[in-house]
C-alpha cells in the first residue's frame, strides 16, 4: 500500500503554519515532508489583535501553501495528497476562520476530504510522534491553554487546568508591562532576561495552586505592581534619590522570579497526576514547553520519581502545521471526515471532547 500524505493548516493564534506529512501504513513510520511557518509579529508593549492576526494568516495563506507543496515535492496534489487537515478549534476567533476558508478552498480545488482537528491533540500526537513517549502524563502549555492531560478510554482527560489565564497569557503580558520585544517571541525574550538574573533574588509572587488546578491573574498583577515599584526605584535614582541597593530589582529579577514561580506550580500539579495514573513520563507540548527552564525543572522532578521527560524543540513545540496534518490522518486513516457544510471553527473546543480512535 502507498504512504499516504496529508496537508495541515495551523492559524489558531498569531503562527501561520503548513505541513506536509506522510504515513506509511506498511511500516506505521511517518515523515515529514514540508513543515513551514509564519508568525505575526506586533510592536513592542502590544499584543496581536484577532483583525490584524487574520489579515496576515490571509495575506500569506496560499503562498505558504505554495511553497510547502515545492518543500515536499507535490506537484499534483489532487492526486498525490489523501486529504486537507485544519485547526477546528481552541483559538482565536477571526484567525481561525481565516485558515479555514483557505483549507475549504483547497478542499474543492482539489476534490479532496476535509478533516477539522483539535489544536490540542494536535500537539499531544505530534510530541508523541517525535519523542517516542508511550504514554505519559502531558502538561500542555501554551499562550492559550495550561492543561494537565493523561490518556484513558479513548479519550485525553484533563486532570487539571487554569481556572483563568493560561501561563503562556501570564509571560506574553508581563513582557507587554515590561515592554519586550515580541520577536521572535516574548516569552522567549522573558527566559534569556531570566537567565541573566542569575538567581540573584527570588522575589515574593503570590503562589495559587488549587487541587490539581493552577491561577495566574494574581501573579500577573503581583507582578506588575512590582515592575511599577521597579520605575519608581529608577525614577528616584534619576532624581538623586537614595535606594537601599538590597531594595532594588531588576526586569531580569522580575523575569526569574514570575518563571520560577509559574513553572513551579506547574511541575507540582505535574507531579500530583503522574502519582495519580501511576506513570513516570512526562511530555511537555506547546509553546511554552520550549522554555528549557520548565524542562530543567520538569526533569528534575521526574529523576527523583524515577521517570523522565520528553519535550521537542521550537519546531514542534510553537504552533505548526505539521502536527494538524498529522493527527489529522491519524483521525482519517479510522474512517473521519468534516463535511463542507459542518467545516466550521471554533473558539472553545476541549481536549477531552475529541474520540481518539487510533489509539487503543
Amino acid at each position: 500500500m502507498a504512504p499516504l500524505l496529508s496537508i495541515g493548516c495551523e492559524g489558531s493564534a498569531n503562527k501561520l503554519g503548513i505541513g506536509i506529512i506522510s504515513h506509511d501504513p506498511a511500516t506505521g513510520k511517518s515523515a515529514i515532508l514540508a513543515n513551514l511557518r509564519h508568525t505575526f509579529v506586533s510592536p513592542p508593549g502590544t499584543g496581536f489583535l484577532p483583525k490584524d492576526t487574520a489579515r496576515h494568516h490571509r495575506a500569506h495563506f496560499a503562498a505558504l501553501v505554495r511553497k510547502a507543496l515545492t518543500a515536499a515535492g507535490i506537484d499534483r496534489p489532487s492526486e498525490q495528497l489523501s486529504c486537507v487537515c485544519y485547526t477546528k478549534g481552541p483559538g482565536m476567533g477571526a484567525p481561525l476562520q481565516s485558515v479555514a476558508i483557505g483549507a475549504r478552498s483547497l478542499s474543492l480545488l482539489w476534490g479532496l476530504p476535509l478533516v477539522g482537528v483539535n489544536h490540542c491533540v494536535g500537539h499531544i500526537e505530534m510530541g508523541r510522534e517525535i519523542t517516542g513517549a508511550d504514554n505519559p502524563v502531558v502538561l500542555y502549555v501554551s499562550g492559550g491553554n495550561t492543561q494537565v492531560i493523561a490518556y484513558a478510554e479513548r479519550r485525553y482527560r484533563i486532570f487539571g487546568e487554569t481556572l483563568d489565564i493560561a501561563v503562556g497569557n501570564c509571560l506574553d503580558r508581563f513582557a507587554r508591562t515590561l515592554e519586550i520585544s515580541n520577536d521572535p517571541a516574548p516569552g522567549y525574550n522573558i527566559e534569556l532576561l531570566a537567565r541573566k538574573a542569575r538567581g540573584r533574588v527570588l522575589l515574593d509572587l503570590p503562589y495559587a495552586v488549587k487541587g490539581m488546578d493552577c491561577s495566574f491573574s494574581g501573579i500577573l498583577s503581583a507582578a506588575d505592581l512590582l515592575a511599577a515599584q521597579m520605575r519608581e526605584q529608577e525614577a528616584r535614582i534619576a532624581r538623586g534619590d537614595e535606594v537601599k541597593e538590597e531594595d532594588r530589582f531588576t526586569p531580569e529579577d522580575l523575569c526569574y522570579s514570575l518563571q520560577e514561580t509559574v513553572y513551579a506550580m506547574l511541575v507540582e500539579i505535574t507531579e500530583r497526576a503522574m502519582a495519580h495514573v501511576g506513570s513516570n513520563q512526562v511530555l511537555i507540548v506547546g509553546g511554552v514547553g520550549c522554555n528549557e527552564r520548565l524542562q530543567e525543572m520538569m526533569g528534575q522532578m521526574a529523576k527523583e520519581r524515577g521517570g523522565s521527560v520528553y519535550a521537542t524543540d521550537e519546531r514542534f513545540c510553537i504552533d505548526n502545521g505539521i502536527m494538524i496534518a498529522h493527527a489529522g490522518l491519524l483521525a482519517y486513516e479510522t474512517g473521519f471526515r468534516t463535511p463542507l457544510e459542518e467545516s466550521t471553527c471554533t473558539q472553545r473546543f476541549r481536549t477531552d471532547e475529541v474520540y481518539v480512535k487510533w489509539r487503543d
